[in-house]
């Protein structure tokens, strides 16, 4: 599958999304960490195994780079993929008005 298919699908899902601001919001997470700030900050309910699914979609679209410490395993926000968007429909292309 292409990497736009799989970024598209990955920021199409609103749970996906609030994942990612809290990424934004303080990045280097635990499962358990964003689980909980899911919860307190949105009222979202999903199990731990739902939100891993979402963590797992994120990453295979580049959006979300996982590294270990120990037992831990930390969720740490990549932005670069977003790039593809605006390169795809600049905002303001040459000769045009804003």
């Amino acid at each position: 599958m292409d990497a736009d298919h799989e970024l598209f699908k990955a920021i199409g899902d609103p749970t996906r999304r609030l994942i990612l601001d809290e990424l934004i919001d303080r990045d280097g997470q635990t499962l358990f960490e964003i689980c909980g700030r899911l919860t307190m900050k949105h009222g979202l309910a999903s199990s731990r195994q739902a939100i891993s699914q979402h963590l797992a979609v994120l990453e295979q679209a580049g959006l979300v780079r996982t590294r270990r410490q120990g037992r831990y395993k930390f969720h740490d926000i990549d932005t670069g993929p977003l790039r593809s968007i605006s390169e795809r429909w600049p905002v303001h292309r040459e000769g045009s008005t804003p």
